[in-house]
C-alpha cells in the first residue's frame, strides 16, 4: 500500500469510530443509521451520477453494486442490533478485529495477495484481542445482554470482512463516488420499509437526536469513500503490475512525460526543438558544423 493509500486508511478509520459512537448513543440505532446513511445518499446521488461512464453504469459493475447493497444492508441492521444489546467498548473491537482477521485469509483465495510476517503478526495479535474481549465477564449489574450483543459483532464482523472484498473489487470497474453514491441509495431504499414501519420511533430519533444525525451523516459514507478511494487500482500498485512494483522510479517517470505531453502537447515539442536549435556560447547552432569542419 502507497504513502497516500494508507493516509486515507488512517483517516478513515478515525472517522468511522466517531459515527459509531454517535450510533451507539442513538435511541433506536437502525432508525439512526438509516437516516444518517439516507441523508448522505442524497448529498451524494448527484456527483455520483455526474461521475458515471457516458455509457451509464457499466455492465460489469452491475453485481458488485448488488452485493454490496444486499451486504451492507446487514451490516446495519447487525451492527444496530449489536449496539443495542452490547457495550461499544465491547462491540466495536469485535466488529471491527474480526473483519481485520478475516479479509487477509479471504483474499489469500481471491487476490492471491499474501500477508508479510509482521502483518500475519497483527493478525494473529488482533485474533487474540478478540477472544480476550468475547472471555471477558460483564460488571456486575449490568443491564445489556453481553452474550447477544457479541453474537451480533461477529455477524458484524463476517459483513464488513465480506463487503470490503466485494468493494475492493468493484471499485476496479466502477469509480468510488458513483460507487458509493448507488450503494447508499441501494441501503436506504431496502431499509426504509423495516424503518418507515416504526414512523413513532423515527419521530422521538429526529427529534432528540438530529444533530449528531447530520453529523454521522457527515461520517459515515465520507469514512468509507476514503477507504474505496484507496482500493482504486490509481491509488494502489496491485498485483497485476509487476513492472511497476520492480521499477517504481522508471515507471513514474514515464506516466508523467505521457500525462505531460497529453497537457503540453506542442508547447513541450516546440520546447524540445528549441533546445535541438539552441545556439552555442559562440555564437552558433548545434546543427550548424563549423567552418572548419566545412572545409574538410
Amino acid at each position: 500500500m502507497t504513502g497516500p493509500a494508507l493516509a486515507l486508511v488512517v483517516a478513515a478509520a478515525a472517522f468511522h469510530a466517531a459515527w459509531n459512537a454517535l450510533a451507539k448513543r442513538a435511541q433506536d440505532q437502525l432508525v439512526f443509521l438509516w437516516s444518517s446513511v439516507g441523508i448522505a445518499s442524497v448529498v451524494l446521488a448527484p456527483v455520483g451520477l455526474f461521475r458515471l461512464p457516458a455509457g451509464g453504469l457499466p455492465a460489469d459493475a452491475v453485481p458488485f453494486v448488488v452485493a454490496t447493497i444486499l451486504v451492507h444492508a446487514v451490516y446495519f441492521v447487525a451492527l444496530g442490533r449489536a449496539y443495542r444489546h452490547g457495550d461499544f467498548s465491547r462491540v466495536y473491537p469485535i466488529a471491527r478485529g474480526l473483519g481485520v482477521a478475516l479479509v487477509p485469509l479471504i483474499a489469500l483465495v481471491a487476490f492471491d495477495e499474501w500477508l508479510s510476517p509482521l502483518g500475519t503478526l497483527g493478525v494473529v495479535l488482533v485474533v487474540a484481542g478478540i477472544i480476550g474481549l468475547g472471555r471477558t465477564l460483564p460488571p456486575a449489574g449490568a443491564p445489556t445482554a453481553p452474550g447477544r450483543g457479541t453474537v451480533w459483532a461477529l455477524l458484524t464482523g463476517v459483513t464488513i470482512a465480506t463487503y470490503s472484498l466485494v468493494d475492493k473489487a468493484g471499485v476496479g470497474h466502477l469509480d468510488p463516488v458513483p460507487y458509493i453514491a448507488l450503494m447508499g441509495l441501494g441501503i436506504s431504499t431496502l431499509l426504509a420499509p423495516a424503518v418507515l414501519a416504526r414512523r413513532a420511533a423515527l419521530a422521538r430519533e429526529w427529534k432528540a437526536n438530529w444533530p449528531t444525525i447530520l453529523l454521522a451523516a457527515s461520517m459515515n459514507l465520507t469514512s468509507y469513500l476514503l477507504v474505496l478511494f484507496a482500493w482504486h487500482p490509481l491509488a494502489r500498485r496491485g498485483p497485476a503490475r509487476p513492472a511497476a512494483r520492480r521499477r517504481p522510479g522508471r515507471a513514474r517517470r514515464r506516466r508523467l512525460r505521457r500525462a505531460g505531453a497529453v497537457v503540453g502537447g506542442p508547447g513541450i515539442t516546440g520546447v524540445r526543438r528549441s533546445r535541438r536549435r539552441a545556439p552555442r556560447r559562440g555564437g552558433r547552432s548545434r546543427a550548424t558544423p563549423s567552418p572548419r569542419v566545412r572545409a574538410r
